[in-house]
């Protein structure tokens, strides 16, 4: 039972900081032509990926599961509804060059209590190099790597699958390492 009660704790400040985290996005993205919902779901991505990279572990903890556009957060939905009911931020569908976009605008300042500073500089470089250097259609094509090429639509995408996609040649170092390592073990 202490098990169940610990895992869902851990749940629950999952999305907590996932929740703290969509609205930071919103409220340091002052112009929201610049976010739509493509490009949110890229900043989260990115933002979990770098820092599992860097430190092992996800800013968030949170599934990723494959969409049309790239990975995408599962709780996305409740995330973004619980943050508008709270009146933390407002959603606008607009046309942009004749398809739908969602616009996200900040109206309150974020709790960022929740994150280490060194979250916080993965965040804002996830943020501007999302938002200032691709459109929404170049950094979907970015996140299509081949991971996510294998995946199924609807299928979740393991965080650490990243380490994967990567794929190189094997080295005579890396020969040597691994029979060294064999005849240790044998």
């Amino acid at each position: 039972m202490t098990r169940g009660r610990t895992v869902r704790r851990r749940r629950v400040r999952d999305l907590r900081k996932l929740t703290a985290l969509v609205h930071y996005v919103c409220y340091k993205c002052h112009d929201p032509s610049i976010l739509g919902a493509v490009k949110l779901n890229k900043i989260l991505w990115y933002a979990d990926v770098i820092n599992y990279v860097n430190t092992g572990k996800p800013i968030t903890g949170e599934t990723y599961i494959k969409r049309q556009f790239g990975p995408v957060p599962k709780h996305i939905r409740k995330v973004v509804e619980k943050l508008e009911n709270r009146n933390d931020i407002v959603v606008r569908e607009v046309e942009f060059h004749d398809y739908p976009k969602r616009e996200f605008i900040a109206m309150t300042k974020p709790d960022i209590s929740v994150f280490k500073p060194e979250e916080i500089s993965t965040i804002d470089h996830a943020i501007d190099a999302v938002c200032h250097r691709h459109t929404a259609t170049s950094i979907s094509m970015k996140s299509h790597d081949r991971i996510w090429e294998l995946a199924e639509i609807g299928e979740e995408i393991p965080i650490h699958s990243v380490l994967a996609s990567k794929l190189g040649e094997i080295t005579e170092a890396d020969m040597k390492w691994a029979r060294s390592v064999l005849s240790e073990t044998a």
